[in-house]
């Protein structure tokens, strides 16, 4: 006869449910996996850069053959490419802005933060010095600055306003109550694209801090650093603190710390016979 589960069974219940998270968050935070997760986001940001950097590098290298539309297309399909085959070893933050929020919103550990933002820095400067090496000085590396006629200050709001949607369908897609998973990357690729395609003549359209401080770093020029700093910093906390409101805190760990332990584990299983 089958055991029918009674009020004597909670406790046994809630302790093997408390030890399996417990074990999910020794895997997250495991030190010995953190090299992958540096590389991953390195990698991610460093072809992230190269195509968004690249778009005015070529553009100038080739006179003018590549369209605004073109440009800002594809990062945000490189950006989906990216979270299908690098979310599940980092989370494929690929932006400061991005992890911070992640870890303002309880789903990230903020001692694992400053390791990201030297990744994600490094491999963006990288792109920029590469791009240098293979065409030359031109196009000014890619550099996001305000558009003619706009200022400081509105290219500032105007990357405040574009983050904070940024950062929204991210923290979003990767809430459990939407059961996303890899489509979420379809998601937040279509942001990125849309962003471009009305706000690239104001600001760039970066919405990300190391995206815009490559070029500034190979260049050595920060004229506008602060715009691309404090304006999605600004948009990311912004949109943090919706996401508090709408869903409350810590709804997407899997998701912002990926599954790194359990794909390893994965490829060490021998296959069936």
């Amino acid at each position: 006869m089958e055991h029918q589960a009674g009020p004597h069974d909670q406790p046994g219940r809630l302790f093997t449910f408390l030890a399996s998270l417990e074990f999910t968050r020794r895997n997250f935070d495991n030190p010995a996996l953190e090299w992958r997760r540096l590389f991953a986001e390195g990698l991610g940001t460093f072809l992230l850069v190269l195509v968004a950097a690249g778009a005015g590098v070529v553009n100038a290298v080739s006179h003018g053959q590549i369209s605004r539309t073109a440009a800002v297309t594809a990062p945000g399909l490189l950006v989906l490419a990216v979270i299908l085959f690098l979310g599940a070893i980092s989370g494929a933050h690929l932006n400061p802005v991005v992890s911070l929020a992640f870890a303002a919103r309880g789903d990230f550990p903020w001692r694992r933060v400053p390791g990201y933002l030297l990744a994600q820095l490094a491999g963006s400067t990288f792109a920029c010095l590469f791009l240098w090496a293979t065409f030359g000085k031109v196009g000014m590396l890619g550099a996001t600055e305000p558009g003619p006629g706009v200022s400081d200050w509105q290219a500032t709001v105007v990357e405040m306003a574009l983050t904070a949607g940024l950062v929204s369908t991210v923290l979003g897609t990767a809430s459990r109550a939407l059961n996303l998973g890899p489509i979420s990357a379809f998601g937040v690729g279509a942001y990125i694209i849309l962003a471009g395609l009305w706000a690239s003549p104001i600001s760039g359209a970066s919405m990300n801090p190391a995206r815009s401080l490559g070029p500034d770093l190979a260049l050595l020029d920060f004229s506008h650093a602060w715009v691309y700093l404090v304006g999605p910093l600004a948009g990311g906390l912004l949109a943090v603190g919706c996401a508090y409101l709408l869903r409350g805190r810590g709804a997407g760990i899997q998701a912002a710390q990926g599954r790194l332990a359990e794909v390893l584990a994965e490829n060490a299983e021998p296959p069936n016979n």
